[in-house]
């Protein structure tokens, strides 16, 4: 670490008893300290300046760092999900500029059997008590490369948090619940699907996760109140997997994805590899008399190459209930920040517009 060097002062001899410091200056002084300090500590305490990652957190407070809040009733209404149970032991992973925290857990996966990390957001919005017997649209956020064994959504350098909340404030996107789990089990791709003889990542995203979320917060009980964002990688997991389950996803951003599955993984399983390709998926799902409609909003940035490929799916896939739009990023490159900013010009308003959100209490 280098240190700035104290700078150096010329010296200008002794003070003396016959030259001292006058005390209105000094009382001043002591005022001026006092009231900056009064004013500052709600600052410190409501930005969580003092540092408390690591420490235990809980979602079921009025504000994050607050005192916890009455007892929910339960749900009158019955698209809303009061939380299932077990609460799952959250550490605080971040604290955001609005005071909102990001949360960490060990999920030990029920239903996949992989032990993986999940991370998650609330906005402020949910700790309102004119919400809290409402429930919140959920958003999985998937990263591209590996996903493993961090999830880069949680980065402030992202802002996809901030990004969240600036909308909301603009009437232009639902305030999601953001889960953020790994994707990966190492540094190897699976495809977001379970591959046979391995971790069943397929299952890990499309029920422990939200399964996660359904246990520690108010969650809409169909279908209109959850959601996938991904790039890359993860953009094409995301993908699938509403393909795959459009009785549990609505709408995805899938952000400069592939569209057919190519891990290595799928050496010798050929036919699960075709039951998990997008592409095949997504033309079943246009055939199947009375299927849900599916939104799929595309992102791709000018300086990338795959947009073609994805002009082309829109062109053979997008019929019936799967519904499709591509937006295309000036300037962006396949990187997670272009995709921020493909989401916050367009792609969170628009599927904002298909899920359901929050209703205050009369």
């Amino acid at each position: 670490m280098h240190h700035r060097p104290r700078p150096k002062f010329r010296r200008r001899g002794r003070r003396t008893s016959e030259s001292p410091r006058p005390k209105w200056r000094l009382s001043l002084l002591t005022a001026f300290i006092a009231i900056l300090g009064l004013g500052a500590y709600p600052a410190v305490k409501y930005m969580d300046v003092l540092n408390d990652t690591g420490e235990p957190m809980s979602f079921s407070q009025t504000i994050p760092d607050g005192v916890p809040g009455p007892p929910q009733p339960a749900a009158a209404d019955p698209s809303v999900r009061m939380p299932t149970g077990p609460r799952a032991q959250f550490r605080t992973a971040s604290t955001l500029s609005d005071g909102t925290k990001i949360g960490v857990t060990t999920l030990h996966g029920k239903k996949s059997g992989f032990t993986g990390d999940v991370w998650v957001w609330a906005p402020k919005e949910y700790y309102e008590d004119r919400y809290r017997s409402s429930a919140f649209p959920v958003l999985l956020a998937l990263p591209g490369s590996y996903g493993y064994p961090t999830n880069y959504w949680t980065g402030p350098d992202l802002k996809l948090q901030r990004t969240i909340s600036d909308l909301v404030a603009q009437g232009r996107s639902k305030p999601f619940i953001v889960a953020m789990p790994v994707l990966n089990p190492g540094k190897r791709y699976y495809d977001g699907s379970d591959i046979p003889g391995q971790p069943k990542m397929g299952t890990w995203i499309s029920d422990d996760v939200p399964d996660l979320v359904k246990a520690n917060f108010r969650t809409f009980t169909s279908r209109d109140g959850w959601a996938i964002m991904g790039s890359s990688s993860g953009g094409f997991v995301g993908l699938k997997q509403v393909l795959q389950h459009p009785d549990r996803f609505k709408a995805v951003i899938a952000s400069g994805p592939d569209t057919r599955p190519d891990s290595p993984l799928w050496r010798g399983h050929e036919k699960e590899k075709r039951a998990n390709d997008p592409e095949r998926l997504a033309r079943q799902l246009a055939a199947r008399p009375g299927a849900p409609d599916v939104y799929l909003q595309f992102q791709i940035g000018t300086r990338e190459s795959g947009r073609a490929n994805l002009e082309r799916f829109i062109r053979q896939y997008a019929k019936g209930p799967v519904k499709a739009h591509l937006h295309v990023i000036e300037d962006g490159g396949h990187d997670a920040k272009s995709y921020i900013r493909g989401m916050r010009d367009a792609s969170l308003e628009a599927i904002s517009k298909v899920l359901s959100g929050p209703t205050p209490s009369p």
